[in-house]
């Protein structure tokens, strides 16, 4: 989250910072040595959560709390292939959030659609949170995504997150860590996903960068 409280500011992990980690690296096929240890977020419980609408080939089920909603924008493009990527993009990026809420404790769903330096990357942030005894609240907008396919098993996914609405939570009081709104709040996110044997696009590299010109409306 790009809205946070100082404890996060001052250990320097803005969402642009934090993903930035991961700008460097590839898939790794090793489903073994891709997997990062589960990560307990926190107390954050479920209610009423949102679940995942894709279950196929052993997708695992994701679910937020019933207090985070995240949107995303421009999923049916006509080609079927882009909209695979679209799908599994925003499956990743619910994927981070769930294990920060605390409602995928053992963080399945992020090691499922993450490898390499974009899975090290979410990890160390959900970590974050966990060591701050932060969740995740609010609602966040995703929009203008678009995939540029290059052969069959590679794509890079650009797209914009409003985040002006979500907050991070502490999660001994349950309440928002609210801040003023500012042009941090949108987000560049430029993804690189491959397609693994099993069919799934799992995002190896993510590169972010707050306040973006193009993601200001």
């Amino acid at each position: 989250m790009n809205r946070r409280p100082t404890l996060l500011a001052a250990l320097t992990l803005t969402a642009a910072a934090a993903l930035t980690l991961s700008a460097c690296g590839s898939d790794d096929s090793s489903k073994d040595k891709d997997k990062i240890a589960g990560v307990d977020a926190g107390g954050a419980k479920a209610a009423s959560p949102s679940e995942s609408a894709s279950q196929a080939a052993g997708r695992p089920k994701i679910k937020l709390p019933s207090d985070l909603t995240m949107n995303f924008e421009g999923g049916k493009t006509g080609d079927a292939v882009k909209d695979a990527v679209l799908a599994d993009n925003a499956e990743r990026m619910r994927s981070v959030n769930a294990a920060i809420a605390g409602t995928d404790p053992k963080a399945d769903a992020m090691n499922f659609y993450n490898t390499g330096r974009a899975l090290e990357a979410a990890a160390v942030w959900v970590e974050k949170f966990k060591k701050a005894n932060l969740g995740i609240t609010g609602t966040i907008r995703y929009y203008d995504r678009t995939v540029t396919l290059a052969g069959n098993k590679t794509a890079t996914v650009l797209f914009c997150a409003d985040e002006s609405k979500g907050y991070a939570k502490d999660l001994k009081t349950n309440k928002p860590k609210v801040t003023a709104p500012s042009d941090e709040d949108f987000i560049l996110y430029n993804t690189r996903l491959e397609k693994n044997s099993d069919g799934v696009w799992r995002t190896t590299r993510i590169v972010s960068t707050a306040g973006a010109k193009q993601c200001l409306k």
